[in-house]
Formats: structure tokens, sequence, C-alpha cells
């Protein structure tokens, strides 16, 4: 097989895996990681458990009810017993006797109240946990995405640059065939094109371990990494960020700071219910208790009693705990001086959150405009390459200059990939941080 037909195989077997190929864009990533990831699972069920548990049931609204059946024996020996007005004889009691209670706490201090809006807040710590979790999945996706694109474009542009050395290896190879000499160049680009071989098996599998990183999120077993191609590009269009916007969205979003607000209203439920024990408690009480009763001397069959009776009872229980040691009085006191550190701790973290993002931002303008330099800096090096290959053929440049101007090119592309992608991850660190990057994909 010749060296033409070899090529018209290799690019028969390409043409035939990419209609193979499965496009796979960001979303779809994101949207396959939020259906499989377990820790999203998990944080969904704790949420349908605090959904559970929210009702006024559990707060103890409504009075128990209880039913009990006891069934008693006894045997009493009176053999020997010749006390008047005892049954002589051996006497068994039989008995049985079920319990119909009822209990209801009709006052204790609001307790109730308090514990209903504590299940409540419970429910919405967790719903702010799910969302913490989803965003921080959707995050890693999208970092793992773009870094598999990056890695994916530069084994592109690797190949690229191979393709090219091949060819120069080629066609110097034809010329020394013709001519009968040996050349400097074939030489040199025989070393260029093992150089460049190298480079791309390296990022060959520098990209295929990104693309086994990224199916490892979405924990999708059924990809296969050579079936599937990425569309989304690494030059996204995004919306330039303003501080004083982005500020007033993390503020209203920001899924720490939430969680940062839950627990402090968690602490001032806390404190009311702590205040709750100062208060008298009314508990009320009432039931049921029927008996029936059977009394027979085992060795006289004739000598046989029964007995049953009903009784009913309601009962009013207050109670007011006058002294304990200022126990309670402690309690809410230690409960107030938790709401205040839970107050700076929100203050600590607006700040911190707020110059965090003010750094972000203004990295963020940095690299973009490190991406706009490149991709012009890309366009002057690509007219470069183009004239100094033009020039090459025609003998005005030798091959050493000829490879600067590769070298270079290749570099300017590399370095573009790179502003682009710190450029994405920069972004997609501020659209967390505001909490549009949750909102958007929950939606």
């Amino acid at each position: 097989m010749n060296l033409k037909q070899s090529k018209l195989v290799f690019y028969l077997l390409i043409a035939l895996s990419g209609q193979a190929q499965s496009d796979l864009s960001a979303s779809d990533a994101v949207f396959t990681a939020l259906e499989n990831n377990y820790e999203i699972v998990i944080s969904q069920k704790q949420l349908e458990i605090t959904q559970t548990n929210n009702s006024w049931s559990e707060a103890g609204a409504f009075p128990t009810v209880d039913l009990s059946v006891m069934n008693g024996y006894s045997l009493q020996d009176n053999s020997n017993n010749e006390a008047p007005f005892t049954i002589q004889g051996l006497i068994l009691n039989q008995s049985i006797t079920p319990s119909l209670n009822t209990n209801w706490n009709i006052f204790n201090g609001f307790a109730v109240r308090i514990s209903k809006l504590r299940l409540e807040q419970l429910e919405q710590q967790s719903a702010n946990n799910a969302m913490a979790i989803i965003e921080n999945t959707v995050q890693d996706v999208l970092k793992a995405y773009y870094t598999a694109q990056l890695q994916n474009e530069r084994k592109g542009l690797f190949e690229n640059i191979m393709a090219l050395s091949r060819n120069k290896v080629n066609y110097y190879e034809l010329k020394e065939k013709y001519s009968g000499s040996n050349s400097l160049e074939l030489l040199q680009f025989k070393n260029q094109y093992l150089t460049d071989s190298t480079n791309y098996l390296l990022q060959k599998i520098s990209c295929e371990n990104a693309l086994r990183n990224l199916v490892l999120l979405m924990n999708d077993t059924t990809i296969a990494i050579d079936k599937m191609k990425l569309t989304d590009e690494l030059d996204q269009r995004l919306i330039d960020a303003d501080f004083s916007n982005a500020q007033e969205e993390m503020l209203a979003n920001n899924q720490n700071l939430k969680n940062q607000y839950i627990s402090l209203e968690l602490q001032k439920t806390n404190t009311s219910f702590q205040r709750s024990f100062l208060y008298p408690t009314l508990n009320f009480q009432a039931g049921v208790n029927p008996n029936w009763a059977t009394l027979r001397e085992i060795k006289d069959s004739n000598f046989e009693a029964t007995s049953n009776n009903i009784s009913y009872y309601g009962n009013l229980n207050l109670r007011f705990s006058l002294f304990n040691n200022w126990k309670n009085k402690r309690a809410v006191e230690v409960s107030k001086i938790q709401e205040e550190i839970g107050s700076m701790n929100i203050e600590s973290m607006k700040q911190t959150l707020s110059s965090t993002l003010k750094n972000l931002i203004s990295l963020y303008k940095t690299r973009a405009q490190l991406a706009d330099i490149s991709k012009e800096n890309l366009i002057y090096s690509t007219k470069a390459l183009k004239l100094a290959e033009d020039r090459f053929n025609v003998g005005s440049i030798n091959s050493i200059e000829f490879s600067g101007f590769q070298n270079n090119y290749q570099n300017t592309l590399i370095q573009h990939y790179e502003n682009l992608f710190n450029k994405l991850d920069t972004y997609l660190e501020i659209y967390k941080m505001t909490g549009r990057i949750g909102l958007k994909y929950t939606n």
C-alpha cells in the first residue's frame, strides 16, 4: 500500500468514526450529572425527611391517645389462714383491664408554635443545602467540560502541527530521492516531526484523562470517551460583570450566605424555645379503664364470683417552676449571645464575599483583555506563518527560520486557549458566588 492509499484509508476511518460520535453540550453534561449525582439524590432524600417532619403533629399540637390491655393472674393460698371473713382454700383471681388514655398539652409556653417554626426552618435549611450541592456540581461539571475542551483544542493544534511537519518530511524525501543529495532540512524536519508526534501523543493522553474526569462527574457509564464530541467552544460570549449588580445578586442569592441567615433564624427560634420554659404549663389527661375479674376456688368448682366495673377520669395539671437555680434564665441569656455571634458571622461573611467578588471581577476583566489581545496576536501569528510558509517554499527563508515562525504560532495559539479557559473559569466563580449558576439549571 503506497502513501496515498494509506492516507485515503486513514481519512475514511475518521469519517466512519465521526458518524458514530455523539454530540455533548455543556448543558447536557450538567443535566446528566444532576440526574446521576449521588450527593444530590441524598440531599433530596434529606429534604423529603424534613418536609415529612414539618407538620403540626410533629410539633406536638395534637393530643396523644394510647390503648393498653393488661391480663392478670394471681393465685392465693388461704388453706392455713384462720382469719375471719377470709375465703379458705386456693383462690385464683383472673382479670382483664383495658385502658384508653389521652394526654394533651394545652399550653406549654408557646413551645408548640416555636417547634413548628423550627421545623419550617429546618426544611428551608435542607433545601438550601441541596441547592449548594447542585451549585457545586454544576460548577465542577462546567469546569471539567471546558477543561476537556481546552485539552481537545490543544490536541487538534498538535495534530495540525504534526501534519505540517509530516508534509515537509514527505516533500524533502521526494526531493532527496530525485536529486540524489542529502538534505539538512530533511534531517531537521524528521527531528521536528518526531518531536511533534511525541507532543501529540502526550496531549492525546491529557485529553482522554480530561474526558474521563468529565464522564466520572456525569456518573454515566454508558458514555464512551472515544465517541464523545464536545460542541460548546471555549470562546463563549459572556456578559460583562459589573460589581454593583453582582454584589446585589450575591447578597440576595448566595447559598453560603443564605445558610448563615437560616442558622441565625434557628438560633433566634432556640432563644424563644428556651424562654418558653419560663412559662407555666397546662396539661389535660383523660381516660377510661374498664375491668373484668373472676374469683374462684380451685378445689371447689361451685365457688366462683365475677365482677366488672368501669372507671373514668379527667385531670387538669398546672405546673410552674418557681426556682431551679436560674437555669432557664441562663439558657436564654446564652442563646441571645449566640444570636449576636451569628449576626457577626453574617457581617463577616458579607465583607469576605464582597472582597472576593471584587477581586474576581477585576481578575475577570484582566483575563478578558488578555483573551482579546491573544486573539489579535493569533491573527497576526497565523498570517505570519502563512507568509513564512510561502517564502520557505520559494527558498526565501531556510528551515530554521520557518521553524521559528511555526513555534511562535504554536505558542500563541496555546496561550490563547489558556486565556479563554482562564476567562471562563473566573466567570464561573463569579456566576456561582452570585447564585445564578444554580438558579439557571434548577429553573
